[in-house]
C-alpha cells in the first residue's frame, strides 16, 4: 500500500528507516531461572495474579538462578530458522534499571555474547497495491537473538474492570523466558515490517516455541523508526530514533510506523533536532486516537551498567548438541507453502489457510500420508485439502477446536475422499459422512453404508427409477426438449430421480443412462 511522502508539501524528500525488536515469550513449562510455572505455557494461561511465583522470581536475597535448558534449545531453533550463527560460548549479564514490575531491579539478559547472531531471513514483500506475491521476497538481516527474562506487568484497572486510582503489579509474567530478536534497519515501509512480523510469528509457532497469541503478549513488536530527510539543495538530515514500545497487533505495528513517519518530519521542521547521543526516545501507541505518545528518553547501553551475572556460569553449545537440534528442525512455513503449491497443486490461498494453524497443518499432512498409503493419485492432497477446508473448517469453527480435535481420524478423511472420487458418495453425502466420522471410530465406508449415503450404481435399480420418471406424463415436455438437443433439460428429470431414490442414485450414471435412452 502506498502513502504520500510527508515531505513533499515542504519540498523535501523523505525515506523511512525501520529496524525491529521482537520479544517472543517461550512456551516452556517453567520459567527461565526456576521451576516456577510459566505464564506463557498453555496450562497456566488463566492463573490468578501473583500465583506463579517463588523466591527466585521475586528476587529474595540468597536465591540462585538455574538455566532452563528447554528455553536455550528453543532459542537455538529460532536462530537456525533465521539463518543465524550460534555462539559456541554464551554468557549472561545483568541489565540494571528500576521499574515497579522488575523485582530484582535488574534483568538477567545477554549483552555481548548472545545465543544467536548474524542471520538473514527472506520474507514475502508487498507490491504497490498491497498484495503479497507468492514468491517475491526481501532479505532482512538479523543482528542478534538473545535470551533473557521477562518483567512483570503493571495493571491500571481493578480485576473485573473497575477503576483503580493507582497501579497494580502482577508478577506472574516475571521470569518468563524471553527471546529478543533484533533486526538491522532494513525496512522502508510499514507493509514490509508487518510482513516480517507475520512470517516470524508463523515460524515460531510452527517450531513450537511459542503459542504466539498476540492479545496475551506472547509476541510484542517494537519498531525503531527514524527518517532520512533530504532538502532540495541535497543536504541530508536524520531524525532521532524513536522506539515504539510493546505493540501486540499487526494493525498497531502498521499504524504506528505510518504515523511516526509523518510525525517525525513535522517535528524536525519544528525543532531541527537530528540523531545523536542521548537523542533516542520511546513512545507508546494509542489504539483509539491512532497516534504515538511520548514515554521517556531512551537509555544508551552504558546507562544500563551491564556486567556478567556472577550467579550464572557461561554456557557452551557443542557441535553434538547443535547437530541434534538441526536434525529436529521441521520444514518452515514458506518452504512448506511452496511444496503445497508446487507438489500438491494447492491454490496459494488454500495453502495459507492450512498453514495458519500448525495443528491443522500437521493434521493435513497425516491425512495426505493416509491417502498416499493406499496408492492415492497425485491429486489426492488437493482433494484432502478441499475437504478439510470445507467440511472440516466449519465444524472446527463451531466446536472451537483445531481439525485434530474434531474426532475424525486421518484415515477416515482419506477414505471419505476416496469414496467421493470413486463416485460412491456425492459431495453432499461426503460432508454428511465427515460429520458422522467425527463421532465414530468405524471405517468411512461402513458409516456410509449404515447411514444410507452410498450411491446406487446398480444398472437394474437405476433403470427402474429412470423408467418410472420417463413414464410420468408431466415429463413429456422435458423429454421432447432433450430429444431436440436441449440437454440441460436432463436436470429436471435428474432432480426427480434423486428425490425418488432418496439421494442414493449416482447422478453421473443416471445422466448417462437418460442420454442413452432418449438420444440413442
Amino acid at each position: 500500500m502506498t502513502y504520500p511522502d510527508p515531505g513533499q508539501p515542504h519540498g523535501l524528500t523523505t525515506q523511512l528507516i525501520v529496524g525491529m525488536e521482537i520479544h517472543v515469550e517461550l512456551a516452556t513449562r517453567s520459567k527461565m531461572w526456576t521451576t516456577a510455572p510459566n505464564l506463557a505455557h498453555a496450562d497456566y494461561f488463566d492463573a490468578e495474579p501473583n500465583t506463579l511465583l517463588d523466591p527466585v522470581v521475586i528476587g529474595m536475597p540468597g536465591t540462585l538462578p538455574v538455566i532452563n535448558r528447554a528455553a536455550v534449545e528453543m532459542s537455538i531453533k529460532v536462530g537456525l530458522a533465521l539463518g543465524c550463527s550460534i555462539s559456541s560460548l554464551t554468557k549472561w549479564d545483568r541489565k540494571s534499571y528500576y521499574y515497579p514490575d522488575l523485582p530484582k531491579n535488574y534483568q538477567i539478559s545477554q549483552f555481548d555474547r548472545p545465543v544467536c547472531y548474524d542471520g538473514a531471513f527472506d520474507v514475502p514483500v508487498s507490491d504497490d497495491s498491497g498484495n503479497a506475491p507468492d514468491f517475491d521476497t526481501k532479505r532482512i538481516r538479523i543482528t542478534r537473538a538473545h535470551l533473557e527474562e521477562d518483567a512483570g506487568k503493571l495493571l491500571h484497572d481493578l480485576p473485573g474492570g473497575g477503576f483503580s486510582d493507582g497501579s497494580l503489579v502482577d508478577l506472574n509474567r516475571a521470569g518468563t523466558p524471553l527471546l529478543e530478536i533484533v533486526t538491522e534497519p532494513d525496512f522502508t515501509s510499514a507493509d514490509d515490517a508487518v510482513a516480517f512480523g507475520q512470517a516470524l510469528r508463523d515460524v515460531c509457532r510452527h517450531l513450537g516455541v511459542t503459542e504466539g497469541i498476540m492479545q496475551k503478549g506472547h509476541m510484542r513488536f517494537e519498531p525503531n523508526i527514524n527518517v532520512v530527510i533530504t532538502k532540495p539543495s541535497g543536504e541530508v538530515f536524520k531524525t532521532p530514533v524513536v522506539e515504539i514500545k510493546n505493540l501486540n497487533s499487526f494493525k498497531a505495528v502498521h499504524g504506528a510506523i505510518i504515523h511516526e513517519h509523518h510525525r517525525q518530519v513535522e517535528q524536525w521542521l519544528e525543532d531541527g533536532r537530528v540523531m545523536g547521543a542521548r537523542a533516542k526516545s520511546t513512545r507508546g501507541w494509542d489504539d483509539v486516537k491512532l497516534v504515538t505518545t511520548p514515554q521517556r528518553e531512551k537509555e544508551d547501553a552504558d546507562e544500563y551498567r551491564y556486567f556478567p551475572d556472577p550467579d550464572l556460569v557461561t554456557l557452551k553449545i557443542g557441535d553434538d548438541w547443535l547437530d541434534r537440534l538441526r536434525a529436529e528442525q521441521p520444514e518452515l512455513p514458506l518452504a512448506k507453502k511452496a511444496r503445497y503449491i508446487g507438489e500438491y497443486g494447492l491454490k496459494p490461498i488454500d495453502a495459507d489457510n492450512l498453514l495458519a494453524e500448525p495443528a491443522n497443518t500437521r493434521f493435513f499432512e497425516d491425512c495426505v500420508l493416509a491417502a498416499r498409503a493406499d496408492g492415492g493419485p497425485v491429486s489426492e492432497p488437493r482433494r484432502v485439502a478441499a475437504m478439510l477446508l470445507n467440511a472440516g473448517a466449519k465444524r472446527a469453527n463451531e466446536a472451537g477446536v483445531f481439525l485434530d480435535g474434531l474426532g475424525i481420524t486421518p484415515q477416515q478423511v482419506a477414505d471419505t475422499v476416496a469414496l467421493q472420487d470413486a463416485d460412491k458418495i456425492s459431495a453432499s453425502a461426503a460432508d454428511t459422512l465427515f460429520g458422522h466420522a467425527c463421532t465414530s471410530d468405524d471405517p468411512a465406508e461402513k458409516l456410509a453404508e449404515q447411514h444410507g449415503l452410498l450411491q446406487v450404481s446398480d444398472e437394474g435399480q437405476l433403470d427402474e427409477w429412470i423408467d418410472q420418471i420417463l413414464a410420468d406424463p408431466k415429463n413429456e415436455k422435458a423429454i421432447e426438449q432433450i430429444k431436440g438437443g436441449k440437454e440441460k433439460a436432463i436436470g429436471a428429470l435428474l432432480g426427480q430421480i434423486m428425490k425418488l431414490s432418496k439421494g442414493q442414485a449416482n447422478p453421473k450414471a443416471v445422466g448417462d443412462k437418460i442420454k442413452a435412452k432418449l438420444l440413442g
